[in-house]
């Protein structure tokens, strides 16, 4: 098996095309094929590691505007998901290119707004599953990872399985642990699942046995580019324990993005960035039932909301025929009914907001709460 790296030059490049354009999240590539050799199944250490992300703050600049309230000190946050019982917000980091910094992820206080690093913290182990990962090469590379797309679910009292879409020494779904029974949050590293080559992921959703779909946005080696024209760039993949990654076909779209899959796991709902539209896509039938509707935004994250509805966040499609940064119109969230496909604007700022690159939207109690996979700052404001 074969992993995919992602430079870190072409990643700086990508994010800085997708600013421009009033698009979303990625980091991008030329992919280059590397052999991995298996890594020791004992639990590792973790690796020397920058600091942990500064407190939360409301000064200077990150006073609110628009209706935003702002938390500060985050390293691109590109997805954000709740832990209910715990009244916490856990967020994805994604790794800082230009400053040669590897990923990240969060926990918020949903009440105090404190932020908490996990990964690069004191309490992070690698412990190798190696009877759920059999095939995983090893612990992760602190050093040359992101932290992209999340999933989470509560598998015990205070304790979260947590999949990310992930990129660096290789583009796999990690696969973590997260406890929080003791005094301190504890992260611990499982395995992962090595994704075919030519892929460059982007959100994942877990399934109730523990498996996963994923969404390909496109061939590394194809780059932004062949979002930008249209064409078909990716699909939908699926994995179960015990079996092999594998294209569910009929999923086909151009730069499939954010994935949310139904209660009863019948639909599978996915944001095709290229298209822009949402798009639901029914397993029960053979072939595969498909059907869209366009937004106005680039869709990005797909999430649900606290009354079944779906959330998608994404930047203001920009008009026919304009490029470049005066065509920038700030970013929007809406709303998407899941049985009828309409669609809600429910909130936004404009391009004169601090936060641009909104790529994911959340709703905790009133309030939704936006991520960016470009920023230093999650935002949130009250839901009408």
């Amino acid at each position: 098996m074969h992993t995919v790296k992602l430079k870190r030059s072409t990643l700086a490049l990508f994010i800085a095309t997708l600013a421009a354009c009033g698009g979303n999240d990625t980091e991008a590539p030329p992919a280059q094929p590397q052999s991995t050799q298996p890594a020791p199944v004992a639990a590792t250490p973790p690796a020397a590691t920058p600091p942990a992300a500064p407190p939360a703050s409301v000064a200077g600049d990150c006073a609110g505007e628009q209706g935003l309230t702002y938390i500060c000190g985050v390293q691109a946050a590109e997805d954000l998901l709740s832990l209910d019982s715990a009244n916490l917000v856990l967020a994805s980091g994604m790794s800082d290119a230009n400053a040669n910094v590897p990923g990240h992820m969060y926990l918020i206080d949903t009440a105090t707004k404190e932020v908490t690093e996990l990964v690069q913290g004191p309490n992070f182990t690698q412990a190798h599953d190696t009877t759920m990962f059999p095939d995983c090469p090893g612990p992760l590379n602190l050093q040359d990872f992101s932290v992209h797309g999340l999933s989470v679910a509560e598998i015990a009292p205070q304790t979260w399985s947590v999949y990310t879409t992930s990129h660096g020494e290789r583009e796999a779904v990690e696969v973590y642990e997260l406890s929080l029974a003791g005094a301190e949050p504890a992260l611990a590293w499982k395995g992962c699942v090595v994704l075919p080559e030519n892929t460059f992921s982007n959100s994942v959703a877990r399934l109730n046995d523990g498996g996963f779909v994923v969404t390909k946005m496109m061939d590394p080696a194809q780059g932004f580019a062949s979002i930008q024209s249209g064409g078909i760039t990716g699909n939908v993949f699926e994995w179960h324990p015990g079996g092999e990654v594998m294209a569910i076909d009929g999923t086909e779209l151009s730069g499939a993005n954010g994935i949310a899959v139904s209660p009863d796991e019948r639909y599978i709902y996915v944001a095709a960035f290229g298209s822009r539209e949402i798009v639901r896509f029914d397993t029960s039938t053979m072939p595969i039932g498909k059907e869209a509707v366009s937004v106005d935004i680039v869709p990005d994250n797909v999430r649900w909301s606290d009354d079944g509805k779906l959330l998608v966040a994404g930047g203001n499609a920009p008009q026919e025929g304009c490029e470049g940064a005066a065509c920038q119109t700030g970013w929007s969230v809406i709303e998407v009914d899941p049985e009828t496909l309409e669609v809600t604007r429910i909130g936004g700022a404009d391009q004169n907001a601090a936060l641009q690159g909104v790529s994911s939207a959340l709703q905790v109690d009133g309030n939704i709460w936006v991520g960016t996979f470009n920023g230093d700052r999650v935002g949130y404001f009250a839901r009408e």
